[in-house]
C-alpha cells in the first residue's frame, strides 16, 4: 500500500477506550469483581491493562486463566458484562480536549465514527451519558460484526457507509489492534500516546503519534511524518 498522506484524509474513525475516553478504573475494578466472583486472586492494575483492546470475552478468559471450563467461562463473562453495565461511568470520564476536538472537526464536516472491540450497547452509553455520541455517524462494538478489530470488516462497513475511500481516512487509537485493522483496511494510522492498550510500536509503527487529543486536528490539516520513538 502506499504511503497515506495524512493531510488527505477527511474522515476519522475512533478507537473508544485509551482513546476517547479514560475507562481504566472501571475496567480493572470490573475484572477483578469478576475474579473473585469466581474464587480468585485479584490481578494488577497493570496486569489487566494489558489485557484490554480485544473485546469483554477475551479480557475475561485472559484474567481467568487457562484450562478454565467453557460453563465457568461464560458465567464470568456474564458476571463481568453485569457489573461493568452497572459501574461502567463510576470513574469513566473523556479525555482532556476530546469534546472540544471533535467538535471542531464536525464544524469541518469530516465524518467520524466510533469502532470499538466493546459491546455495542455499553460503548453508545458511555459516550450519550458523556455527550460525546452526537459527533458520530455510527458506533459499532465488538458484538456489532461477525469478527472484532484487528480484522478489517467493521471498518471496511464504516468506509461504505460514510463514502470514503481508506486512503482518505484514518484510524485513531491506543494500542497495535487499532494500527493492525488500518494496515488491514489499508486506512492512515494514527496513535495516542495517553492510552493505556499494548502497542509495540516496532512492529506495528503508527503514521503519527499524538501527545494530546487536541493535537489531532493539526495532524491531520497539515499532515505528519512518522514519530516512531
Amino acid at each position: 500500500m502506499d504511503q497515506v498522506k495524512l493531510s488527505s484524509v477527511r474522515a476519522l474513525i475512533f478507537d473508544l477506550d485509551g482513546t476517547l475516553i479514560d475507562s481504566k478504573m472501571d475496567l480493572i475494578h470490573a475484572v477483578n469483581a469478576m475474579l473473585v466472583e469466581m474464587g480468585r486472586e485479584r490481578l494488577s492494575a497493570e496486569v489487566i491493562s494489558g489485557y484490554i483492546g480485544h473485546g469483554a470475552p477475551v479480557l475475561v478468559a485472559r484474567a481467568l486463566g487457562a484450562a478454565v471450563p467453557e460453563e465457568k467461562c461464560a458465567h464470568a463473562l456474564q458476571f463481568f458484562l453485569k457489573y461493568y453495565e452497572e459501574h461502567k461511568l463510576d470513574n469513566t470520564c473523556a479525555y482532556p480536549g476530546v469534546d472540544e476536538t471533535l467538535a471542531g472537526l464536525s464544524r469541518r464536516q469530516l465524518p467520524m465514527a466510533v469502532l470499538t472491540n466493546k459491546p455495542v450497547r455499553i460503548s453508545v452509553r458511555i459516550l450519550e451519558a458523556l455527550g460525546l455520541a452526537k459527533y458520530f455517524r455510527s458506533i459499532y462494538g465488538g458484538n456489532s460484526f461477525e469478527t472484532k478489530k484487528p480484522d478489517p470488516l467493521g471498518a471496511n462497513t464504516i468506509l461504505q457507509e460514510m463514502g470514503v475511500a481508506a486512503r482518505e481516512t484514518a484510524i485513531v487509537g491506543d494500542s497495535e489492534v487499532d494500527v493492525q485493522t488500518a494496515r488491514n483496511a489499508g486506512t492512515a494510522a494514527i496513535a495516542v500516546n495517553f492510552g493505556f492498550g499494548v502497542h509495540d510500536r516496532k512492529s506495528y509503527p503508527a503514521d503519527a503519534y499524538i501527545d494530546r487529543f487536541a493535537d489531532l486536528s493539526s495532524v491531520i490539516a497539515n499532515g505528519a511524518e512518522s514519530r516512531l520513538s
